[in-house]
C-alpha cells in the first residue's frame, strides 16, 4: 500500500480506533468502498472519497505539478 491517500485513510481510522465498518457508517459510504479505498483501488468516486476525508477535516483538491513533456521534434 504505497498510495498516500490509502495510507492516510487507514492511519487516521486506526488513530481514532474506528473499524472499517464504523468509518463507512459515519461517512455514509459502503464497507466495500472503505476496503477498496484502503487497498488503493485506482478508480474511486471522488465525491465518496471526499465524504470520507471530511471526517478527518480534509478533502481532495487539484494540486499543481510539472509534467515532463518529451520534445517530439528531436
Amino acid at each position: 500500500m504505497n498510495d498516500p491517500l490509502s495510507r492516510f485513510i487507514k492511519q487516521r481510522r486506526r488513530a481514532l480506533a474506528l473499524t472499517q465498518e464504523a468509518l463507512a457508517s459515519r461517512a455514509g459510504v459502503g464497507l466495500r468502498f472503505i476496503r477498496e479505498l484502503e487497498q488503493g483501488k485506482p478508480s474511486l468516486r471522488l465525491d465518496k472519497v471526499n465524504q470520507v476525508l471530511a471526517l478527518f477535516g480534509h478533502r481532495m483538491e487539484p494540486t499543481p505539478f510539472r509534467m515532463e513533456v518529451k520534445d517530439e521534434e528531436s
